[in-house]
């Protein structure tokens, strides 16, 4: 338990600003072949949602992966094999109760302790989404990745909320929570006027065109304990 709560933990933290705008090489625990990301754990590949042209960038651990660019991208994919304590709690909770059940004991505690002020703004389960998946959005005070290309910033004043939507599924006994950033909510500023409902519908599908991107694999059992 202790090491997915550390996995979790990149999930929040493994997109930095500094990560954005670096454009050295990074090294990769998975591969890349072609357009295609390769996670380390054989769980799933994945087109990669970013080009090298726009300045997109692959940074992963074991467990996590982000794609981002200079621009307007940040997308985690996130992959945790379940023990037998958390194939347990499927079993029990049933599939609906237990993804809220997994966001709300070890996601949003990990969001909350990187973001502080981190809220669920609201979340609604999906049974049309493969087997059925949760969506989670939450709002983020200075929160952002893309902080870093505000310009004419005036003293004293707040760095922006930002929003993600986060897209929960199990899968061959792995849990995946995906994740993207809402960007324009933060870089068009004044000129931005979308209504929650909007904005939701605008992850809801990004986060369905990610998940479409993705080919699931059956990499060696979870472990037991």
């Amino acid at each position: 338990m202790k090491m997915l709560r550390s996995c979790l933990l990149a999930l929040a933290l493994l997109s930095v600003p500094a990560f954005a705008q670096t454009g050295e090489p990074v090294d990769l625990l998975g591969k890349i072949e072609g357009r295609t990301y390769a996670s380390p754990t054989g769980a799933f590949r994945v087109t990669i949602p970013v080009l090298p042209e726009l300045g997109g960038r692959v940074m992963d651990t074991d467990n996590v992966v982000t794609f981002q660019d200079d621009f307007n991208v940040l997308s985690t994919i996130a992959a945790f094999p379940m023990d037998a304590t958390q194939r347990w709690e499927l079993s029990t909770r049933g599939l609906k109760d237990y993804l809220a059940y997994f966001f709300g004991n070890f996601v949003m505690p990990d969001f909350q302790q990187s973001i502080p002020g981190t809220r669920v703004e609201s979340a609604k389960f999906a049974p049309s989404i493969g087997d059925g998946a949760l969506l989670v959005y939450t709002l983020l005070p200075g929160g952002s990745m893309f902080n870093h290309r505000l310009t004419f910033v005036r003293p004293g004043e707040r760095p922006p909320e930002a929003k993600r939507g986060n897209l929960l599924f199990v899968r061959n006994e792995w849990i995946y929570v995906l994740s993207i950033e809402l960007a324009e909510r933060v870089l068009e500023r004044s000129t931005y006027n979308k209504t929650p409902a909007e904005e939701d519908e605008i992850l809801r599908q990004r986060l369905i065109e990610l998940r479409e991107k993705m080919e699931f694999t059956t990499p060696a059992a979870a472990p037991t304990k």
